[in-house]
């Protein structure tokens, strides 16, 4: 097996190819330990000291690191447990549920922006390593939840205000602004 990796924009998180399936649907994004019971793979990165974030997708994972932990340290460890944990046939994840990527009760507009962000920002998103989930829309603004790499990534305001928001606005004119949600 062979594990490539990539740099993200967020400087704490790199994410690594396994070059398999890792989640055949969703997304799950864990920041601790606690969160990550369901999870055999998460637990395992988990327990390397210095592990502060692990976000499953499709064909990655991303890796947060503490403030405190250097990369030249923990990378290899974290390949080390990935093959082990790929080449033993283990489950990533034990549970089964939903992704929370539709909700019936969306009004038409809100409807409107999780289509462009599923089908237009997401994929960009996730080419660096992190993901993007709509939260709500609430009096013209739209509240975006950042994952994986982009949490915390010192250019997901930008990425925000810049890129999402301007598109956003194109296509769906009653949006005014775009923030990150809070929690």
């Amino acid at each position: 097996m062979f594990i490539q990796t990539q740099e993200t924009p967020n400087p704490a998180t790199i994410k690594f190819i396994p070059g398999e399936t890792v989640l055949e649907k969703g997304l799950k994004d864990y920041k601790s330990v606690e969160e990550a019971s369901a999870s055999p793979l998460a637990q395992r990165l988990f327990s390397l000291q210095g592990v502060a974030g692990v976000f499953l997708a499709n064909d990655f994972v991303s890796v947060s690191k503490a403030d405190d932990t250097d990369w030249v340290m923990l990378k290899p460890m974290v390949m080390a447990t990935l093959m082990e944990h790929f080449s033993t046939g283990q489950p990533v994840v034990i549970e089964t549920d939903s992704s929370g990527e539709s909700n019936e009760d969306d009004d038409e507009i809100s409807a409107q922006i999780r289509e462009l962000i599923i089908t237009r920002v997401r994929p960009m998103v996730m080419m660096d390593g992190g993901d993007i989930e709509f939260d709500r829309f609430d009096d013209g603004i739209v509240y975006l939840t950042m994952r994986g790499a982009c949490s915390g990534c010192p250019s997901s305001t930008m990425t925000l205000k810049s890129g999402i928001e301007g598109m956003l606005k194109h296509f769906v004119p009653e949006v005014v602004e775009v923030r990150p949600s809070e929690g």
